[in-house]
């Protein structure tokens, strides 16, 4: 056998690994693991193009904002209020929308009310200074009462092509919903891998005093990676807008924050900080979804459903707290 060849074949698993992460693998053999187990309980339903398609719109808003989710996480920090925030954002949408008659500007309200709702939570946290886990509970309480207020709990219908054509329109077979999502990803991924912000945000995480005497900004940072996590709330919030066509002060949003941080956690973030990945997070997040659409496909009760969902979230802190301590962290 030729260098090159043996090159070229030691480059192919590099190159993969440099891709996924080694750190990955395990994820990702769970996920296929998955997909073989309820291709075999439905092999005439569940790896039709159709089936298939329906799992990426399913996890397109989960996968926004666990991305997002994984970036508060790695730089010590933890948002339970993301989910209030998608539906208050749909609320301002919707009443932006109506009043304006302009869709554009209902759109541009919704995503400037995510980016001040995240910003409101980054500013308790530093300048409070309060806990994050209790800040952004007392926020996910106070942005869905908000919500709530805006028409007595009702929703608010939207009219108009332009924001259906995101939920129902499709571009190469695949619907708009889902290159958004793979958009996300790839603006993600090349922030936290590829720039000097990114860098310094796992630096934070990973050791706050040394990154404090390095020079990095801290409170500015904090406030900054808050107002960016309520920012990809209400972009969530516009997708399931576009679905609905309508604001939901809670129905399709509520318990989102469960299931980001969970997808999260399962993507390897440590909840200490300064460890973990946007392409760990999405393999999260297709677990839960193909978990989801398998358990629906073979009839599993939904409360069956909310209890797999917490086993995998205990099940991922149990995993990532052992390797900690044999790592001596």
């Amino acid at each position: 056998m030729t260098d090159t060849a043996t090159a070229t074949r030691e480059r192919a698993p590099a190159t993969l690994f440099g891709l996924i992460g080694a750190q990955n693998i395990s994820l990702l053999i769970a996920l296929v693991v998955l997909l073989a187990i309820f291709g075999a309980l439905r092999p005439d339903v569940f790896f039709t193009p159709r089936n298939l398609i329906n799992i990426g719109l399913a996890v397109t808003i989960l996968g926004i904002l666990a991305m997002a989710q994984t970036v508060v996480i790695v730089s010590g920090g933890l948002d339970i209020s993301v989910g209030s925030i998608v539906g208050l954002s749909t609320m301002v949408l919707a009443v932006a929308a109506q009043e304006t008659g302009s869709i554009p500007a209902g759109i541009l309200a919704g995503l400037l009310a995510g980016l001040i709702a995240g910003a409101v939570n980054g500013l308790i946290i530093v300048y409070g200074p309060v806990n994050a886990v209790i800040a952004t509970l007392g926020t996910m309480s106070a942005f869905r009462g908000l919500a709530y207020l805006m028409n007595n709990g009702n929703s608010i219908p939207i009219t108009g092509d332009g924001l259906r054509t995101l939920g129902i329109g499709t571009l190469f077979g695949l619907p708009f919903a889902i290159w958004l999502l793979i958009a996300a990803m790839a603006a993600f991924i090349v922030f936290t891998r590829e720039t000097v912000v990114g860098r310094n945000i796992y630096a934070l995480g990973g050791n706050p005093t040394v990154a404090r005497l390095a020079g990095i900004p801290i409170r500015r940072y904090q406030i900054s990676i808050y107002a960016m996590s309520g920012f990809a709330a209400a972009v969530a919030g516009l997708v399931l807008a576009s679905r609905t066509m309508s604001g939901q002060p809670a129905s399709g949003s509520q318990g989102l924050e469960l299931e980001a941080i969970t997808a999260a956690i399962l993507g390897g973030c440590a909840l200490q900080g300064g460890k973990g990945t946007i392409v760990g997070a999405m393999l999260g997040v297709l677990i839960i979804g193909v978990l989801n659409n398998g358990m629906i496909l073979t009839s599993v009760p939904t409360f069956y459903q909310l209890l797999a969902k917490g086993a995998l979230l205990i099940l991922a802190v149990i995993v990532q707290e052992r390797q900690r301590a044999r790592s001596g962290e």
